[in-house]
């Protein structure tokens, strides 16, 4: 018989191209929480159509597409069941990534991501130009999506959040603001494994408020130990600490805004004080690297940036500090440690 395979570096950029039609059926499938009713038994797209609402003939087509790329298998009887990459879909595991799908490929986000060539021709953020607003004013007018979004957030960074927390030497520290620190999962993280230090979490009024009824930062080994402080980083932070910590925020912002950030940092750091960074760190070289992608996804939503060492040791110097370290975790992720200048 004729070879009918494609020649591999043409099947490998087929993928590439046809990326969106997988991504499209992962956000159905986490939609519809699939992989949630599978937990318990395989069933058929019949079967989760009627529990769901959706046309059973066309479910089983997004079904069997996505088991042909190792998302759900089918078995006998036409009944599919969960497989390790199903698994990561499922509400009720460790490092969820149900919301992400929910939210990263949801129409504010995706639209966007079609006017990336506008953004290289233009250099305008896509998603101001679409919406006409900023991402985060968006997010604060269309209250469901943000709880989706804050709730991908708090999924994607669990790992995360332990990883960090077990790479740094927090202990040292007496007293953390968590800037910009959402419903408190990395400062409760944080916390829980050093039991001396005290903290502060730091965010927008509307988002400190909700942090409450998140329940991140309840529990006995955090009482007395947490103060929740609402503000904008662009004003001002809360004094009297000797840390400050920051986790995907600097990458929101472009040079201008992120200086902002630190000086701001920088006028209430004490002369032993430490601001932490904990972003992504783009490595040289032409390695498999996720925060080069995500560097795009910044470049389209908020105008944004992931940096290398370089540029965030150079951002740190026109904000009065010297980056003293950068400190790997068990992620992508690194601790950058900064002191004043």
């Amino acid at each position: 018989m004729p070879n009918r395979r494609r020649p591999p570096a043409q099947e490998t950029m087929l993928a590439m191209i046809n990326g969106y039609w997988v991504s499209q059926m992962i956000l159905v499938a986490a939609r519809l929480g699939i992989a949630d009713l599978l937990a318990k038994r395989p069933m058929t797209a019949a079967a989760i159509a009627k529990r769901t609402g959706v046309q059973a003939g066309e479910l089983h087509r997004v079904l069997r597409a996505l088991a042909s790329v190792g998302v759900f298998a089918e078995g006998s009887g036409g009944r599919f069941r969960l497989t390790p990459l199903a698994q990561t879909l499922r509400s009720d595991r460790p490092g969820s990534l149900r919301d992400f799908a929910r939210m990263m490929v949801d129409d504010y986000n995706w639209r966007p991501w079609g006017e990336l060539s506008q953004a290289v021709a233009t250099g305008r953020t896509p998603f101001s130009e679409v919406f006409g607003l900023p991402i985060f004013g968006y997010l604060a007018k269309h209250p469901e999506q943000e709880r989706v979004f804050a709730a991908s957030m708090a999924s994607l960074s669990e790992t995360e959040n332990a990883a960090v927390a077990r790479a740094y030497p927090f202990g040292e520290l007496t007293r953390l603001v968590d800037v910009g620190g959402a419903h408190g999962h990395l400062l409760a993280t944080v916390l829980k494994r050093h039991r001396r230090l005290r903290g502060v979490l730091f965010d927008q009024p509307q988002v400190v408020a909700a942090a409450a009824k998140s329940g991140y930062l309840r529990g006995a080994a955090l009482r007395g130990r947490v103060e929740v402080a609402g503000g904008s980083f662009f004003d001002s932070v809360p004094a009297g600490a000797d840390g400050y910590m920051m986790k995907y925020i600097l990458h929101d912002w472009d040079d201008e805004k992120s200086l902002r950030i630190l000086r701001n940092c920088r006028a209430v750091l004490p002369p032993k004080g430490r601001v932490l960074v904990v972003e992504n760190v783009i490595p040289r070289g032409n390695g498999p690297s996720f925060g080069k992608l995500l560097d795009i996804n910044m470049m389209i939503l908020t105008g944004g940036r992931e940096r290398t060492r370089e540029e965030f040791r150079d951002l740190f110097a026109r904000a009065g500090l010297r980056l003293r370290r950068v400190v790997p975790t068990d992620c992508p992720v690194s601790v950058l440690e900064a002191v004043r200048a």
